[in-house]
């Protein structure tokens, strides 16, 4: 059954699993309104008696290619960075609602993508997954709350590492260091994500919530101080010349040459 009227994303619930899938294919680039239609989602299901658990999910070729930097070039990412506050606000909304959200990632989760990815409880992916914190590459802070959720998930060496390079992480290595709960082939990442979304509908409901509740506590706060730092970092950092050069060289296909200004 279809739950709600949106444009980025179509929501609808099968027994006791709601799904929630992003429709901006086929990179599924983020932005405030589509950050904002799943936090939508996520708050009716929560008050949802009969949802239990959540799958968060991406039509397309990735499940979220992060922000669209590339095309617009300095200029236009500057305008779009300059509402980061909006998008960080919308983005703190996901952190502080109550369900369990299995996430079924396919293709690349980059940047605000691995946030996006991280905001949920488990993560499903596939060999072919790609996983890369790619901010500092680009010349700019890292953003979405991944200063505080990272070194929460997978410790503070690995994210460090993550953040600090922007390396790519196969779906190998992400479950490797543990940024990935399960891997399956890239057929069955959907059909895997709900059969694990299932299996938690099927304990009782409200001491999940309980349960969750606890795991989590302060994390949703730690978040929300987070992106109020990065969105500071971020909005001194786009008016470099690094962010510049790396913006041009993401869209160039290029590696960067950075001189540190």
């Amino acid at each position: 059954m279809q739950h709600g009227t949106y444009e980025h994303i179509a929501a609808e619930v099968a027994g006791n699993v709601a799904t929630i899938e992003v429709r901006r294919g086929p990179n599924n680039f983020i932005d405030t309104d589509m950050v904002a239609e799943i936090a939508d989602a996520l708050e009716v299901y929560d008050r949802t008696v009969d949802v239990r658990a959540i799958v968060l999910c991406a039509e397309g070729k990735h499940f979220c290619a992060g922000a669209d930097f590339g095309s617009r070039g300095p200029d236009g990412v500057a305008r779009a960075t300059k509402r980061g506050r909006h998008l960080y606000k919308e983005a703190q909304r996901l952190w502080r609602t109550g369900k369990p959200i299995v996430a079924a990632v396919h293709g690349a989760a980059i940047g605000a993508g691995v946030g996006l990815a991280v905001m949920a409880d488990f993560r499903v992916a596939c060999p072919e997954a790609r996983f890369s914190t790619n901010f500092t590459r680009l010349g700019f802070h890292p953003g979405f709350g991944l200063t505080a959720s990272l070194p929460r998930l997978i410790g503070m060496q690995n994210a460090a590492m993550m953040l600090y390079t922007g390396r790519r992480l196969t779906g190998e290595e992400a479950l490797r260091i543990g940024l990935v709960d399960t891997l399956v082939p890239l057929d069955q990442v959907r059909a895997k994500a709900l059969e694990v979304a299932t299996e938690i509908a099927g304990s009782a409901p409200l001491a999940i919530v309980s349960t969750r509740e606890t795991l989590r506590r302060g994390l949703a706060d730690a978040v929300a101080q987070a992106t109020e730092r990065e969105y500071e970092e971020q909005d001194w950092l786009r008016t470099t010349a690094d962010f510049k050069e790396g913006t041009k060289a993401m869209g160039e296909r290029r590696a960067p040459n950075f001189a540190g200004r």
